[in-house]
């Protein structure tokens, strides 16, 4: 929240307060106001009440705070609201995440591929701000888990929603995850439009060939980046054995290199090979840097004055300190 000071000047008389007080003592001491008595030997033992104590000290401070509450307003002390205006829209993103049963592979630690890959996918989302995000998710066919939106508190629930095909719906349907991205931005009137498409494995699945949905990208300006996932060779894979629990199996990476690249070339993008989880990292944040909204924002920012609030409270200080001073801090001349 902006806050400022209207009349900052009237600051300056802060640091006098301490020159005025150091004034009112020296006065004080030269003080020779009297009052005739013959001898003051009686009052000598008689011991010293808490106003006498208090009166100084307190009617000193009460005064000094009136008059710093009093400088304070007479700066205008203002609190802004801040509204802003977006000039231009940013860019418009499909995420698409395979959800096949090879991407429970544990090569990424600590976890399987597709745990890893939302925890990247949600560190991405909330480096964000104006652009649209949507997702879609894949195995034996492909589904759109949150269409584009900027409520990124509902895209990373969707996001935490998304789990592993099941058996009878398993597969790799890249073609068609790509094809149902394109689908979401078609109409999507933003300068820039891109698709990142996380996978894997190849294609075996759905009515669509991926190079079939890469062309029909290109066509309508939508750039795709493709992120290959897997270490080389072989990664281990849970299975869970009735008998004696979850045991590992070595299973070979099937991943379509050639076709990934393909897509991302016909559509004017890059294709990125993740091995690990800090390579996954890496690249994402590379894809951030490289898809920057060039947006134009217009700043409002509006004022509510403050100075009631210091105002106020003076008045009181000062109404307090004069009842003081004329009633039980009262002083005999």
């Amino acid at each position: 929240m902006p806050f400022r000071f209207l009349h900052w000047p009237w600051l300056v008389l802060l640091l006098a307060l301490p020159l005025v007080l150091w004034l009112r003592r020296r006065a004080r001491r030269r003080d020779t106001t009297a009052v005739r008595f013959p001898s003051l030997g009686l009052l000598d033992g008689l011991p010293v009440g808490w106003a006498a104590r208090l009166r100084r000290p307190l009617l000193a401070g009460l005064r000094l705070a009136v008059l710093a509450l009093a400088v304070t307003a007479l700066a205008r002390p203002q609190a802004g609201h801040s509204d802003e205006e977006i000039l231009t829209r940013g860019i418009d993103i499909v995420v698409v995440v395979d959800r096949s049963g090879s991407m429970a592979a544990e090569d990424f630690k600590p976890r399987n591929r597709l745990h890893v890959a939302k925890e990247v996918v949600a560190d991405f989302i909330n480096g964000r701000r104006h652009d649209r995000i949507g997702m879609v998710t894949f195995a034996a066919r492909s589904l759109t888990v949150c269409p584009l939106t900027l409520d990124y508190g509902l895209l990373q629930r969707s996001l935490e929603e998304i789990g592993l095909a099941r058996k009878d719906e398993d597969g790799t349907a890249i073609g068609m995850g790509l094809a149902n991205a394109v689908n979401r931005l078609r109409r999507s009137d933003a300068k820039s439009r891109i698709i990142i498409l996380l996978t894997d494995g190849r294609n075996n699945r759905g009515q669509i060939d991926p190079l079939t949905a890469a062309q029909t990208a290109r066509t309508f300006g939508i750039k795709v980046y493709v992120v290959g996932v897997g270490t080389e060779g072989e990664a281990p894979f849970p299975i869970d054995d009735p008998m004696s629990g979850t045991r590992y199996a070595l299973m070979r990476v099937d991943l379509d290199e050639g076709t990934l690249t393909r897509i991302a070339e016909i559509t004017g993008g890059l294709y990125f090979r993740a091995t690990d989880s800090e390579s996954l990292l890496s690249i994402f944040e590379n894809i951030d840097s490289l898809e920057k909204s060039d947006l134009k924002v217009r700043q409002h920012v509006t004022y509510a004055e403050l100075f009631p609030f210091f105002l106020w409270p003076a008045a009181v200080l000062l109404a307090l300190e004069q009842v003081l001073r004329q009633t039980w801090l009262r002083a005999i001349p």
